[in-house]
């Protein structure tokens, strides 16, 4: 069985990546493989990343407020390339809460909030995968 592949990406301008690459640590401390995209990446770049990684979990962070346009948006270009179906898509950061039920709706299967421990995280992309290994 390989590891589980995860695409650790921050979309938008968002300059802060302490929470991602805290993340990123933690995955790869838990036996994932992480390929971390950088800063500033547009769904378009995150999308094909995932495709050209042949990732599983695609765990996007983001504090700048743009949660509501690029969530979505990365959702829809996944299904536009058409592996939504293949790839688990989740998001934390600076969400309001009043968001996160929109965002679900629009096809992200988790939104983390601060004070989520990175176990947490481990644990719900190991609990659903929406592919076999």
């Amino acid at each position: 069985m390989r590891p589980i592949r995860v695409l650790v990406a921050k979309p938008g301008l968002d300059g802060h990546d302490r929470g991602a690459k805290v993340i990123a640590r933690a995955l790869r401390d838990a036996g994932m493989e992480v390929i971390y995209s950088g800063l500033r990446q547009t769904p378009e770049n995150i999308v094909q990343i995932a495709i050209q990684e042949d990732v599983d979990v695609i765990a996007m962070s983001i504090l700048s407020g743009a949660h509501n346009h690029l969530l979505p948006a990365v959702v829809d270009l996944m299904k536009k390339e058409e592996v939504y179906d293949d790839i688990l898509v989740l998001a934390g950061g600076i969400i309001p809460e009043e968001d996160i039920p929109n965002l679900i709706e629009k096809g992200i299967s988790v939104v983390f909030t601060p004070g989520t421990t990175t176990e947490e995280t481990i644990q719900f992309i190991r609990n659903n995968l929406k592919r076999s290994l």
